[in-house]
């Protein structure tokens, strides 16, 4: 287990240089854009614009402040994604365009590397006493918003607890807005 408090998470430019990116967490250790087998970043989009492409990559999109945006992703029918949408998976190498519904916004982007890693992401409100229950790989508890005590860890906004080897169910409690991640390597490499 490592907790990966919000004061210490990386800060650098976009791909395409449009704005500025929180990295979470990458694997492996200190991996660039080109060479992660996943990556966990928030972003803050204040200008309608194109995304950075990145080839063999698949990615998932969360709203965590502001109205939301609309995101144009070729091949596939424009979609909507604000703080009440599910996480929306896509591919991260088909062009894809986001308009801005009213402002800026912060997202939560999910990145793995296809074919070698596959991921999931799903919000999860608590309030009182609960179980989470890690899929096994590599987990990811992200604190959106509130407060909650994960596996005897206090998280804050923006804080993030790092589950190695999961697949054991975690207590968790408080009032809090998560997002669980869950990464898994493909059995085949």
């Amino acid at each position: 287990m490592k907790l990966l408090r919000a004061s210490d998470h990386k800060r650098m430019p976009w791909k395409n240089g449009g704005g500025e990116t929180v990295e979470i967490a990458v694997s492996p250790d200190g991996a660039g854009l080109a060479d992660f087998d996943w990556r966990v970043s928030m972003a803050t989009v204040a200008t309608d614009g194109p995304f950075s492409v990145f080839p063999g990559i698949d990615r998932t999109l969360s709203i965590l402040d502001g109205e939301g945006m609309a995101l144009f992703i070729e091949g596939r029918e424009p979609e909507r994604l604000t703080q009440a949408s599910e996480p929306l998976p896509f591919a991260a190498d088909a062009p894809t365009s986001a308009t801005l519904i009213d402002g800026t916004i912060t997202d939560l982007n999910v990145m793995t590397r296809r074919g070698r890693f596959t991921h999931s992401v799903r919000r999860v409100s608590v309030d009182g006493a609960t179980k989470l229950s890690p899929r096994g790989g590599v987990s990811l508890i992200v604190c959106h918003r509130g407060h909650a005590e994960v596996a005897r860890l206090s998280l804050s906004a923006l804080d993030c607890l790092l589950l190695e080897a999961g697949g054991q169910e975690v207590d968790v409690s408080g009032k809090a807005e998560l997002f669980q991640i869950d990464i898994q390597a493909n059995r085949r490499r």
